[in-house]
């Protein structure tokens, strides 16, 4: 089954015009959450003012208070709720007015202007958060909210006033263990800490659970005594483990922290007890011998401390070695110390994720696919293979959706209805040169 293959012209024509009429709508309401943000801060602003003329000792608490209540119940919702986001409305407006505007004018999304500002937040100055949203708005109109996440972080780095290494031993001050009861006898456990041990327990706690998946029955062992003709050995088959991997992985946590091993889970043989957790670090070797402080990242997804990085650099056994180029950070190769399957590795630096439009799945998560079906003599090469997730996966395979290499890394890909979508593979984590600083991309 493909489909949409048998959809009439009438239908792809109705199904484009449906899609200009979404995105249109989606304009609007972004344009009119902004205009309403707008409202709340500047309903913010006026009980300031209130307190700030009158003096008022709370410094405009009660202010606050009061205007919050008015709009409350006009709106019929809870005065707490209408306060909380006058505060957060007047923090994006004063701070981010740059990605206000572009969410008002249906740029962006509420959606973007959230990951942009959070990536921001820890800007010292009106310069430098006004410079980062200036680079990550055009970023923003063209990827979806997971994507800009990631890279709002990367950018951010760059108009810190402070070194990351710096930040991490203030930000290490506030690690922390807590518990919020949610009711229904289930209560969260929430745990704050370094980057890249937190990544690494989440890892190490996947592995376990798709361990425990595969080796969900584990083998029998009967005692040595001869069995009759009318006796066998066999028992009747366990229960198949219907757990998903995210309730895997919580009663893993569980066993782990209740018992100091997953002896709840173990085979014999400690297998799950074998598994150490990983993480994948991405660290120019300028900052690796110590020559610039650019932050490393972790997984594709958040900045890490050089020191950090260079600790976990020092204790690895064997490293990926991306080679990019010095003007433009593309890359142009991957090798590694010692042998093995280069070209994933390859594949896996240069894709970092889903290269489906929007998609946000990291490569690790992806399967490796033919652009061009290998049984239909596509070639297992760089320039025909690419990561898409699962979803992806099968939506390029069983629907009308094609895709076509366009050199470097760059897929194009075709829609339904007709529409080209290019993707571009993520920018390297790397350093790059130029002898005119004012020509330097932004990414």
């Amino acid at each position: 089954m493909t489909a949409l293959a048998d959809a009439t012209l009438e239908q792809v024509d109705a199904l484009a015009a449906l899609t200009e009429m979404l995105v249109e709508v989606e304009r609007t309401i972004s344009s009119l959450q902004a205009a309403r943000d707008g409202i709340l801060a500047v309903g913010s602003r006026l009980a300031l003012d209130v307190a700030a003329q009158a003096e008022h000792p709370d410094h405009g608490d009660m202010s606050a208070r009061t205007v919050a209540a008015e709009f409350a119940t006009a709106l019929r919702v809870s005065d707490r709720t209408v306060q909380r986001r006058m505060a957060d409305a007047a923090w994006v407006v004063e701070h981010f007015p740059l990605v206000w505007e572009a969410q008002g004018a249906g740029r962006i999304s509420a959606a973007h202007a959230r990951v942009v500002c959070e990536a921001g937040e820890h800007l010292p100055d009106a310069a430098s958060r006004a410079a980062y949203a200036a680079q990550i708005i055009p970023f923003a109109e063209i990827e979806s909210p997971a994507r800009v996440g990631r890279m709002a972080r990367r950018v951010a780095e760059r108009f810190q006033a402070r070194s990351i290494d710096e930040r991490h031993l203030d930000a290490r001050e506030k690690r922390s263990v807590w518990v919020k009861d949610v009711g229904d006898g289930m209560t969260q456990l929430g745990l704050l800490g370094p980057s890249a041990l937190v990544h690494g327990v989440f890892e190490r706690l996947t592995q376990m659970a798709e361990a425990v998946q595969e080796h969900e029955s584990p083998e029998r062992e009967y005692p040595e005594r001869e069995f009759t003709e009318h006796e066998s050995p066999e028992l009747p088959a366990p229960e198949p483990d219907e757990r998903t991997l995210a309730q895997r992985r919580a009663d893993l946590a569980l066993d782990l922290l209740l018992t100091g091993a997953p002896a709840g889970h173990d085979r014999g043989e400690g297998l799950l007890a074998a598994i150490r957790g990983t993480v994948s670090i991405t660290v120019p070797v300028t900052t690796l011998v110590g020559e610039d402080s650019t932050p490393a990242e972790l997984n594709g997804r958040t900045p890490v401390d050089p020191t950090t990085a260079r600790r976990i650099a020092g204790a690895a056994v064997g490293w990926d070695r991306i080679l990019t180029h010095p003007i433009t950070g593309a890359v142009l190769a991957v090798d590694r110390y010692r042998p093995g399957p280069e070209l994933k590795r390859h594949l896996r630096a240069r894709d970092q994720r889903c290269r489906f439009p929007t998609c946000g799945y990291a490569s690790v998560d992806c399967d490796i696919d033919h652009h061009h079906e290998a049984a239909l003599g596509g070639a297992t090469e760089e320039s025909n293979l690419g990561h898409l997730c699962r979803r992806h996966h099968v939506l390029k395979h069983h629907s009308p959706w094609a895709v076509e290499p366009l050199g470097g890394g760059v897929y194009a890909w075709t829609s339904p209805t007709g529409k080209v979508y290019v993707d571009r593979p993520p920018p390297q984590n790397t350093v790059t040169f130029t002898e005119d600083p004012a020509i330097l991309a932004p990414f």
